[in-house]
């Protein structure tokens, strides 16, 4: 049995300035793994079981044809929590946390599951052998309306707002997960990350970081841009394409997943932000709330071909076996950005908020 490590809220904690701020529980499952958290109680092991219980409950569930998993509010904040202990941390938790063997253990019990569940939703290509060609195909422009079309054209503040919120738990540490694949790579594809991450980062700027524009129009439309502010807030399917990306990062196998997400974020970002700007300018702001958008349409517009042919087609040349992988990575990006832009127009359309709770 694993017992409560004596500094899990000792003064080797997550400064409370950068880290998550302790989320509420959503179910039995977390608050069993926050009352370890904050030291209510001393035995982990048991978070092993619950978690495992919990998926078994819900294996053959479904939620609109979809597993019940990603919709499972109990299990995503779980998820998410665990992961942010391998990242920004979680305000007040000892940073010692990070490696425990239970708290690993809870979350591949409930990682197996869900990594199976976005491989279902993703439903990515099986021919592997021309990824490149593939990855510009999965992620041409679509000819339907879209949220993004809403968002220019009839899009209110609050309808900004509730995007922003969605969008912030990512947007905030844009770039962080995407960077843990530099080490894993070699050579020219390193060399084509690491280009593009120094523009995320701002080149060296800090005002320029691409989460620092994204906080600057988070602070023009009213609301907080203290990272991870509103993870009460968001539902279960949005904290879902968060994780996703994080089970992408986390896990050195995933590595051609975790560049294949990163070439569908590069290559359909700049169409969309060029629509979120007019939608803001329509509304009265000005460049300080549009510069975040205005940058990807020019940014990311250089990075996609960076990113599909420098990066992922140097990639499955040095290893193939990799292949397979970047197609799940874009395929997952591209069908989470789907389910969560379906889960907040359907909101939309019936009058009532895509949150889950209102917005200060």
């Amino acid at each position: 049995m694993t017992t409560l490590h004596s500094r899990s809220l000792s003064e080797t904690v997550a400064p409370s300035g950068s880290a998550m701020p302790f989320p509420a529980s959503r179910g039995p499952v977390s608050e069993l793994l926050f009352s370890i958290l904050r030291g209510d109680v001393e035995d982990s092991e048991s978070l092993v079981t619950a978690a495992r219980s919990l998926t078994e409950t819900s294996a053959d569930t479904t939620v609109d044809g979809r597993p019940a998993i990603l919709y499972d509010e109990d299990a995503q904040i779980c998820l998410t929590a665990l992961y942010e202990l391998h990242l920004q941390g979680i305000a007040g938790v000892g940073d010692d946390w990070e490696w425990n063997t239970d708290l690993l253990a809870a979350r591949e019990a409930l990682e197996v599951p869900f990594e199976a569940a976005i491989r279902i939703v993703a439903n990515p290509p099986t021919d592997s052998t021309g990824v490149v060609a593939e990855l510009w195909k999965m992620t041409a422009p679509t000819a339907g309306p879209g949220l993004s079309a809403f968002m220019a054209r009839d899009a209110d503040l609050q309808h900004f707002r509730e995007l922003l919120v969605h969008r912030s738990l990512n947007q905030l540490r844009e770039a962080d997960v995407h960077t843990l694949g530099i080490p894993r790579l070699a050579g020219a594809p390193k060399a084509a990350l690491v280009e593009v991450q120094s523009d995320e980062y701002g080149g060296g700027r800090p005002e320029r970081m691409h989460s620092a524009l994204f906080a600057t129009t988070m602070r023009e439309l009213g609301l907080s841009d203290r990272y991870a502010h509103y993870i009460d807030a968001v539902p279960a399917i949005t904290l879902a394409s968060l994780n996703a990306l994080s089970l992408f990062g986390l896990h050195r196998r995933l590595l051609g997943a975790l560049v294949g997400h990163l070439c569908a974020v590069e290559t359909t970002s700049a169409l969309p932000s060029k629509k979120y700007s007019a939608g803001l300018t329509r509304l009265g702001f000005g460049k300080a709330a549009t510069l975040f958008f205005d940058e990807h349409v020019e940014a990311d517009s250089v990075h996609e071909q960076i990113v599909c042919r420098d990066l992922a087609g140097g990639l499955v040349s040095a290893s193939p076996s990799t292949g397979d992988d970047i197609l799940l990575g874009a395929a997952a990006c591209l069908a989470f950005d789907d389910l969560v832009g379906d889960h907040v127009t359907r909101c939309w359309e019936q009058g009532i908020s895509s949150l889950r709770q209102e917005i200060e």
